[in-house]
């Protein structure tokens, strides 16, 4: 062989190690999955002024990353080691309003508002991760209803879901089971 090619082999093989195409994939990847969602096939019709539209909440910095939270103390925050998001959770949250929501079959539910009209819920993510003085998922949202007749409705709702250890596979399904819950009670109150 070309001594020229063996040392261009060589070389090639050698950097190959040393670079990086992107950050090191977590050993985990975390997503919200609805409890009740609408069957294949189900349909929904209606006018735009008629239709509830499902804005993507607001969050806090701490929440508004792909990392998952883990509340030491007060003041204390951490991330949950080699565990993400796959998006931001205010984006999983919003679909996950918007699956329950349809899923109960009494109006067109969209995601957008391209025309600014319809009944429009919004809110605010307050929290949706690890409480390490409690040992418990959390899912804090405080929702904002805007009806088309200029009237404004808030609640708070919450959920809280023990769990055995602060390692992503039972805070995953512990976040996926309080966001469920926050997402059926925000169903019903919206109607």
């Amino acid at each position: 062989m070309n001594a020229k090619f063996l040392i261009s082999l060589s070389l090639t093989a050698a950097l190959a190690g040393c670079v990086s195409f992107g950050p090191k994939t977590p050993d985990t990847l975390l997503s919200l999955r609805p409890t009740n969602a609408p069957a294949a096939g189900t349909s929904a019709s209606g006018t735009l002024a008629s239709a509830l539209v499902v804005l993507e909440p607001s969050a806090e910095a701490r929440i508004a990353v792909t990392r998952v939270p883990v509340q030491i103390d007060d003041s204390n925050l951490a991330y949950l080691k080699k565990t993400l998001w796959v998006e931001r959770p205010s984006r999983l949250f919003q679909r996950l309003l918007a699956e329950t929501i349809r899923a109960k079959g009494n109006r067109l539910v969209i995601e957008a508002n391209p025309g600014g009209t319809g009944t429009q819920l919004s809110g605010r993510l307050l929290d949706m991760g690890y409480d390490a003085r409690t040992r418990m998922a959390v899912v804090r949202f405080d929702a904002v209803k805007a009806g088309t007749d200029g009237r404004i409705d808030t609640r708070r709702f919450e959920s809280m879901v023990p769990v055995a250890e602060a390692e992503a596979q039972y805070v995953g399904p512990a976040l996926n089971e309080a966001a469920n819950s926050v997402a059926q009670a925000v169903a019903e109150w919206v109607g």
